[in-house]
């Protein structure tokens, strides 16, 4: 549970995400397809990810706190609803498995897409520095995460899958611009997303809060050791690296998420 804290804390901290895509596939590896407590586990773990991830993004100034104002209200709203979908009986009982395909479904088609747009091409660009300036009173921010919003409380992730690349693409913010708005994101979300996660869990789904809370506890401590190293290398590594190991993670869990989902419930 340490190791997998640690992964989590790791690729949380380096791509933005919050760590869950790497901490659910294994608990499932570990203790079988419980989605429900696994995401309960997971949200609370997501805080633990990402305010050590925003303390290295803000020592190197990568926060652009005009988009993040805009883009936590929003976001705020949408994990709520997501959480809530969750809830639907699709998903209870031997519905869980559906989360897990919905889960490695939705980030196979994330990791293709940002495959096609910027690992295949020959001399990947990022965008100028003007356009962040442009960007700092965070017009328009509100839309790249909506989505991820949704998808984050459905899912029980971060959101970071889709909000990075959508700051990228519609925002036209560079890579580490992206991950850095995505990481103070999550911290925000995360304890709005495991506040509600977790009272669904104790009275729709028979677990006490303690099962989750003993998950989580085994979790944080490399989940925090991971985040500072993995927020710290985002700095560090040249972005075309940053761009291959997020596109390859991503694949990785997707067929990892998919292959359990066809599993027996």
């Amino acid at each position: 549970m340490l190791l997998i804290g640690l992964g989590g804390g790791l690729a949380g901290g380096l791509l933005g995400i919050g760590g869950s895509v790497v901490m659910i596939p294994l608990m499932t590896v570990l203790f079988g397809p419980r989605q429900h407590l696994h995401q309960a586990a997971a949200m609370i773990v997501n805080f633990f990810v990402g305010a050590p991830a925003v303390f290295q993004h803000l020592r190197a100034r990568a926060v652009l706190g005009g988009v993040v104002k805009q883009m936590v209200p929003a976001a705020a709203a949408c994990v709520i609803l997501g959480v809530l979908a969750s809830e639907l009986p699709i998903f209870r009982g031997s519905g869980r498995v559906y989360l897990t395909g919905v889960f490695g479904v939705f980030i196979c088609g994330v990791a293709l897409d940002d495959l096609l747009r910027t690992v295949l091409r020959k001399n990947p660009k990022e965008p100028n520095s003007e356009s962040r300036v442009l960007l700092r009173g965070g017009r328009g921010a509100w839309i790249g995460v909506v989505p991820a919003g949704f998808l984050g409380g459905l899912l029980g992730v971060g959101g970071g899958f889709i909000a990075v690349p959508l700051q990228r693409r519609l925002l036209r913010l560079p890579l580490r611009n992206a991950i850095a708005n995505s990481a103070a994101t999550i911290v925000a979300l995360s304890a709005i997303g495991a506040s509600f996660k977790n009272y669904a869990l104790v009275t729709a789904h028979g677990f006490a809060l303690w099962d989750s809370v003993r998950l989580a506890l085994m979790l944080i401590p490399g989940a925090v050791v991971g985040s500072l190293v993995g927020s710290r290398l985002t700095h560090v590594l040249p972005v075309r690296i940053v761009h291959v190991v997020f596109t390859v993670f991503l694949l990785i869990a997707a067929g990892r998420m998919i292959f359990y989902s066809l599993g027996p419930a």
